[in-house]
């Protein structure tokens, strides 16, 4: 019944900027954290950056500086704000989150988006 879906995904310039986003929807009681993770082709999925319901955020080391990952709590959405692109960033990027269905569940359980493709090539 909970349903991930993402938007904002496209093709850019080295050095521009996209803005992902992604909607939780669906039987949520509470989301303890959300986040975005990218795979590109021959590699392995890699965690981009988290954030928790209390507004703790992590990133990985090669996109400090350049992505912001934001909350909208009250809209079961997360946004990944991307800036000063490379052609490295190219990648699928899929959206995560880990939520409560219930006040009776005893842990949370993780949800996957369908994942957006970004480009980034000159």
């Amino acid at each position: 019944q909970v349903q991930l879906v993402e938007s904002g995904g496209g093709s850019v310039q080295p050095g521009g900027s996209l803005r992902l986003s992604c909607a939780a929807s669906g039987s949520i009681f509470s989301i303890t954290a959300m986040g975005w993770y990218r795979q590109a082709p021959g590699k392995e999925r890699e965690l981009v950056a988290t954030i928790t319901s209390g507004g703790r955020t992590n990133y990985a080391d090669s996109v400090k500086g350049r992505f912001t990952i934001s909350r909208d709590n009250a809209k079961n959405t997360v946004y990944l704000q991307m800036n000063s692109l490379k052609p490295e960033d190219t990648a699928v990027y899929y959206c995560n989150a880990g939520l409560y269905t219930s006040t009776w569940s005893a842990r949370p359980a993780d949800y996957w988006g369908q994942g957006t493709q970004v480009t980034v090539s000159s």
